[in-house]
């Protein structure tokens, strides 16, 4: 297994017309291998465009750069914070709380041993469900706001369904297996806040280690470095996303679908010699000092029951993934992650 992440351009995928070919087939389970040995991938999808990330960028960074008061209009407690604004030091990192885990990362290599968390997670997140019918949370002020949203969050979803088709397509299953699967889901556009201006000292964990508990997520290319990501063998890498590509991670309704077979992507985000190079760089251009990420979680619906699929649950690592509702599911990791929230 080599050390970086493969980009694959889905541009052929869209543009066959009829069932796969040989050189097709081998595209999707290129797809699949890539999610299956490294638990991530780097995406060329022609229809998410540099000017398209950089739009929704632009908007969150003055978005989250507005004061504490504005922001916390913004946030709904009541509803678990799984719509508008969570502020810093609500969402805590599965690694601070999960002994399992812990044992985990002792057991990495000095070199790819992630940095231990001290507390909650020091990143603000918004989330937003792309054209969906509850009530959004729209911030004054913004009037380029849902549209903005809805477009980027439409265009993401549209590349991981993709991704999701080719991967069962390698997996030599039906093509819609997991995008059948994944209709009505709750999906959530989810971009992330840092404050490098109150936490850019080299070193600072702005979100512990921990994987991602939906089944798949994407991003576009961040304004600043800082995002690691674990490959399934353990080793620790910078996520590097080229400009006007994506970056495509497994989480764990994935893991639960395979039956194992792909497992929920690790990674955290911390203030590196690079994030300190970025910000010197901002400095001198006064530009804004926030990290936004631009993430969207797409999620397998919510009546829908998580279990490995086919040939997957002829898996000697099956009995490890019980039948589970996945909202069932979903509660349960939230549990854990809004251990602050729920106090």
């Amino acid at each position: 297994m080599d050390s970086e992440l493969n980009l694959i351009d889905i541009s052929p995928y869209l543009a066959m017309s009829g069932e796969c070919d040989q050189q097709m087939t081998a595209l999707c389970y290129e797809v699949s291998q890539n999610l299956r040995e490294k638990g991530a991938l780097l995406l060329k999808d022609p229809r998410c465009t540099l000017e398209d990330n950089d739009r929704f960028v632009a908007m969150v960074e003055k978005y989250f750069s507005s004061s504490l008061e504005f922001k916390l209009l913004h946030q709904r407690p009541q509803l678990h914070y799984q719509v508008g604004v969570t502020p810093e030091g609500i969402e805590v990192p599965r690694s601070l709380v999960d002994k399992k885990m812990k044992e985990e990362m002792k057991k990495l290599s000095k070199e790819n041993r992630p940095s231990a968390p001290l507390g909650a997670d020091l990143k603000w997140r918004y989330f937003w469900r792309p054209n969906s019918c509850s009530q959004p949370v729209i911030p004054e002020g913004f009037p380029e706001w849902e549209e903005t949203m809805n477009s980027w969050g439409q265009k993401m979803m549209a590349a991981i369904e993709v991704v999701a088709e080719m991967t069962a397509i390698g997996f030599n299953l039906p093509k819609d297996s997991f995008t059948s699967l994944m209709k009505q889901g709750p999906h959530l556009l989810a971009p992330t806040g840092s404050d490098l201006e109150k936490y850019g000292k080299e070193g600072t964990v702005l979100a512990g280690y921990h994987y991602d508990l939906n089944f798949l997520t994407i991003h576009g290319r961040s304004n600043y470095p800082g995002l690691n990501v674990w490959l399934r063998n353990g080793k620790k890498i910078p996520a590097k996303v080229p400009f006007g590509c994506l970056l495509v991670q497994t989480g764990k309704q994935m893991e639960w679908l395979t039956g194992g077979e792909c497992i929920a992507s690790m990674h955290d985000l911390v203030v590196t010699n690079q994030t300190i190079d970025a910000i010197s760089e901002a400095q001198d251009q006064k530009r804004c000092f926030w990290r936004v990420s631009s993430t969207l979680f797409a999620h397998i619906a919510s009546d829908q029951i998580l279990k490995p699929l086919g040939y997957f649950e002829r898996s000697p690592l099956a009995i490890k993934y019980p039948p589970i509702i996945a909202e069932e599911y979903v509660e349960e990791e939230l549990k854990v992650i809004h251990v602050k929230a729920n106090k």
